[in-house]
């Protein structure tokens, strides 16, 4: 069963308003407990479930939140199509010992004359940025409603997703938001392939080529924190990608770890080596430290 739980379906509780949620966190702060947001899309995986376990150790309740944003799809991209499988996410949290899904609907997100966007400057322009220059209004103003709306003391969210962690960072500074952003180690597969809910889109044969993005940024950032030279290192990675099957290189560059700038030379700072490459209509991001 793929669609929206119902009261009779589980015990697991499910807010699908502000007004809803605020109540039951007021309730929890009134007993005096902390409280973890993990902010979702759905689709649950291993990798999300992983933030739950997280959030579960660092607070006494934990809010899943679930909404397909649509404000962070371009017209073309897989809005329509997004896997939407609410039911098998609320099994899934249940088994988790999550308190609370919080699954608010478009209007109830977006209401009608909705005019607010926020948007995070530098550290959201280059890499995801460049080729999808709508996608971090989109994300910067639903976390900032989700962190608003649930007014956590934690918030966890997945290094997989590098850049809008940074930015997310960058936002809850920049408005003096009360929460602890927490970035949780990327989940993989035997492989190395990260997972994603985007994962799902690959047929058989382009399963067995997307391991080797994280085999190949692996191999990159070896050759840099050994000394050799960012240029070098990026330039030989896309043409390993493309060599292992890969359709095409968006991006592969190595970035400062805190504000994603370019380095002129070797790092002197902790560095990240991020990519985005396609297989057929999928697209795949990673990124791995650097030394």
């Amino acid at each position: 069963m793929t669609g929206a739980v119902s009261p009779s379906d589980l015990s697991l509780p499910v807010a699908r308003t502000v007004p809803a949620l605020r109540a039951r966190v007021r309730d929890w702060r009134a007993q005096g407990l902390r409280v973890a947001l993990v902010p979702t899309m759905g689709a649950l995986h291993e990798g999300h479930l992983s933030l739950v376990r997280l959030a579960r150790a660092q607070a006494d309740r934990v809010v899943v939140s679930l909404f397909v944003n649509p404000r962070q799809f371009a017209p073309g991209e897989d809005f329509e199509t997004y896997p939407r499988t609410e039911a098998d996410d609320a099994r899934l949290l249940q088994a988790e010992r999550c308190d609370l899904l919080y699954a608010p609907g478009a209007a109830d997100m977006y209401p009608a004359g909705a005019a607010t966007t926020i948007s995070v400057a530098g550290v959201s322009e280059p890499l995801e940025g460049a080729h999808r220059p709508h996608f971090f209004d989109g994300v910067a103003t639903v976390v900032a409603k989700l962190l608003i709306q649930a007014a956590p003391d934690v918030a966890v969210f997945g290094e997989k997703d590098f850049q809008q962690l940074q930015v997310i960072r960058r936002l809850v500074r920049d408005l003096d938001l009360p929460v602890e952003v927490i970035g949780a180690p990327t989940a993989r597969a035997a492989d190395g392939l990260a997972l994603s809910s985007r994962n799902a889109y690959l047929s058989e044969a382009e399963r067995r080529i997307a391991g080797r993005l994280n085999v190949i940024l692996t191999e990159a950032a070896t050759a840099v924190a050994a000394g050799g030279v960012v240029a070098v290192a990026e330039a030989r990675a896309r043409e390993a990608l493309l060599a292992a099957g890969f359709d095409r290189v968006d991006y592969v560059e190595v970035r400062a770890a805190e504000d994603l700038r370019r380095f002129e030379g070797s790092p002197k700072a902790p560095a990240r080596i991020l990519a985005a490459a396609w297989l057929g209509r999928t697209r795949l991001i990673d990124n791995l430290a650097v030394g």
